[in-house]
């Protein structure tokens, strides 16, 4: 097997698929050889290529539906990506006990139902493997986001403890932590701020390389964890986050 065809007929899931880095993983794995299958709670306008099929990871009946689907549709399924989240802000104070656990239904459970449907076709596949999505507050304490940090955690957590479980059926799970994405999400987020301008050029100056990462850069992560040429990799967090987890700086003159 070589770098240029490692993905070449294998059967790809994606959760949150509909934008963001989860359209970015889609798309790169597609063009990189993949059979891919986009979840989403509105798949419709997936490019060429990607097959969508809807699914709320908050419903049971509804993700088993999705990836019953998806797998007759691709032959199967080799890889998952475990993408679909959504954010919250601010301090422990700030959200009600609904919102924690609305949050931690998508980021969590919601991992953990997808993952629990797939596994029967997984563990039939001979490059099975799982790559979850997680975040760069799983390690760091931002301000502002003690909900969606706990969630995070969680899913870096939950990351280590399914590698273990799963590790001698030959199903491979690692992580990825991306530091502040450019994606639809953030953008809204500057969108709400007073100075958006401001906000930006914040958010830029908090990772060490002096910018948001991009969709892309994530996808490429993912789709590295994801290779079968990636074989000995399992239980692995991977920080896309611009230095943001390991390196101090000094402040710019």
């Amino acid at each position: 097997m070589t770098a240029s065809g490692e993905f070449d007929g294998l059967a790809v899931v994606v959760t949150g698929a509909g934008s963001g880095i989860g359209l970015a993983t889609a798309v790169h794995l597609a063009d990189r050889g993949a059979r891919v299958a986009g979840l989403d709670l509105r798949p419709d306008d997936l490019p060429p290529g990607i097959e969508g099929f809807v699914a709320d990871v908050t419903d049971d009946a509804a993700v088993r539906a999705a990836v019953t689907a998806a797998a007759a549709h691709l032959g199967g399924i080799d890889i998952l990506v475990n993408n679909a989240g959504i954010g919250a802000i601010g301090t422990v104070e700030a959200n009600s006990d609904d919102e924690w656990h609305r949050v931690y239904d998508v980021n969590v459970v919601g991992m953990v139902r997808v993952t629990r449907a797939a596994l029967p076709y997984l563990r039939r596949s001979e490059h099975a493997a799982i790559v979850n999505t997680c975040s760069i507050v799983a390690h760091a304490g931002l301000p502002d986001r003690a909900l969606y940090s706990a969630t995070k955690g969680a899913v870096q957590s939950l990351t280590a403890a399914m590698a273990a479980d799963h590790v001698r059926e030959g199903i491979r799970v690692n992580c990825v932590n991306p530091g502040t994405a450019d994606t639809p999400w953030i953008r809204r987020l500057l969108d709400q701020a007073a100075d958006p301008a401001a906000e930006l050029a914040a958010l830029n100056a908090r990772q060490p390389a002096g910018r948001l990462v991009s969709a892309e850069e994530v996808a490429h992560a993912i789709a590295y964890l994801a290779s079968p040429l990636a074989s000995a990799t399992t239980g692995a967090v991977l920080s896309v986050d611009g230095g943001m987890h390991g390196l101090r700086v000094r402040p710019r003159a």
